[in-house]
């Protein structure tokens, strides 16, 4: 899995992981899912890009939840962005459709504007 990282516009972090999402490369996530924030930069903003994830599991979820509750709990907020399938389909599969709505490109997500179709 390969990893990146940047601070984007209002110093909102992009992360964009490519490849596999699992039980060996949540770790890493979870590091950079934190990355960058510093709490005189006011509360996280985070949006998750995984337009070039391969496969995720359930490992990849639980350090997005925990991230999410992170940044919330920082009075910030973290946006998913994917197009998969099989993402759609772990996030239904798991009722968590609610908590990452999808949104279809990080300007969306930066604007909070959701995507209205299904993948």
């Amino acid at each position: 899995m390969d990893l990146h990282h940047r601070i984007g516009v209002n110093k909102i972090n992009v992360v964009r992981p490519e490849g596999e999402l699992d039980l060996m490369t949540a770790p890493r996530l979870r590091t950079l899912l934190r990355r960058g924030h510093s709490r005189a930069a006011g509360p996280p903003r985070v949006i998750v890009d995984l337009g070039a994830v391969t496969f995720m599991d359930c490992s990849a979820l639980r350090e997005l939840c925990a991230a999410q509750n992170w940044a919330v709990e920082q009075g910030g907020w973290l946006r998913v962005v994917h197009a998969h399938r099989g993402i759609a389909i772990l996030l239904k599969a798991t009722r968590l459709t609610g908590r990452f709505p999808r949104y279809a490109s990080v300007r969306d997500a930066r604007c909070d504007q959701m995507a209205n179709c299904s993948p």
